[in-house]
């Protein structure tokens, strides 16, 4: 295995170029200053052992990979007929902020629970009293996922996102008019923000997809942190709609459950062996991490990984 380290680092070293290639994400402002020149990767399997190169120490929001929680959160809470009778199961090519179908085709809902008008209607599913309690039950998750004693937020990205997340509220605003989300939207988009600014690095990606890979049990503990159906539902939804509008050449091209976020993080699993936390902020014209995908596109052909893989 002290191969496989070196070669880990090596391939970091030979994709890093790739940064200088795409852009940070501007749309949020507080996103912009991240430096587009880092590049890290965690990879655990399922006995515990874990391989790490570049810049694994980089905290970095999860923005989108957020979804994967919440939607798992949302499952064991409500079911599956309530999830998906507000939601669909479809991926799409538009762009993960698009309102396109959501205007145009009928019933007006999102079409999947991973991009952002799903993933709002999925977060206003979220039980609790109020916006606080929901989200500690989303913070709670993530260190059972994790192992982390404490799940903290970036203020400075949260306040950004909430102060110019137009698009978003308006999706917010359209679904409630069209019943999809019920109660105070303004909750629902600050629980949403909240969630998107959780703060992580590529080992704790690495833990989550460990437990998702392993059908939703902690392979440390033993414990079934996520009912394998629903490990299995999020794990396909990744496959199909995971990497934005460019899941299906990823899919082909990497071939793994896969989930991005534009703060430049991948989150991955490959059933029955192995989790993997991918970070590259400079991303590629669809919202993913551009060195960060060539990373695992190195890594699935040299391992031979599959989302077919059962151990």
């Amino acid at each position: 295995m002290q191969n496989f380290q070196q070669r880990l680092i090596q391939i970091i070293e030979e994709k890093r170029s790739w940064t200088q290639r795409g852009q940070v994400a501007k749309y949020i402002p507080e996103l912009s200053k991240a430096n587009p020149n880092i590049l890290g990767i965690a990879m655990i399997d399922l006995t515990g052992q874990i391989f790490t190169a570049g810049d694994i120490d980089y905290e970095f929001t999860i923005q989108s990979i957020s979804k994967v929680i919440t939607l798992a959160l949302t499952l064991m809470d409500s079911g599956e007929e309530v999830v998906f009778g507000k939601i669909g199961k479809e991926p799409t090519g538009d762009p993960f902020n698009s309102i396109i179908k959501l205007e145009t085709l009928r019933p007006g809902r999102p079409l999947n629970p991973m991009i952002n008008a799903g993933a709002i209607a999925v977060t206003s599913l979220i039980q609790g009293r109020d916006v606080s309690e929901r989200f500690a039950r989303i913070t709670n998750l993530i260190q059972k996922l994790t192992g982390k004693e404490e799940v903290r937020i970036d203020h400075s990205v949260y306040l950004s996102e909430k102060q110019t997340g137009h698009r978003n509220r308006a999706l917010a605003y359209f679904m409630l008019n069209e019943q999809v989300i019920n109660g105070d939207v303004e909750d629902v988009l600050d629980l949403y923000f909240r969630q998107c600014s959780i703060m992580l690095t590529v080992a704790d990606l690495a833990r989550i997809g460990t437990v998702l890979a392993n059908n939703g049990r902690s392979n440390e503990t033993g414990e079934v942190i996520i009912p394998g159906r629903i490990a299995r539902i999020i794990k396909t939804f990744m496959v199909t709609c995971g990497m934005y509008n460019s899941s299906g050449e990823f899919a082909i091209d990497v071939g793994i459950p896969a989930k991005s976020g534009v703060g430049g993080g991948i989150l991955a699993a490959v059933p029955g062996k192995w989790g993997i936390g991918v970070i590259g902020p400079a991303l590629d014209e669809k919202g993913n991490s551009i060195a960060g995908s060539q990373v695992l596109q190195v890594l699935s052909r040299e391992l031979n990984l599959s989302m077919f893989t059962s151990g």
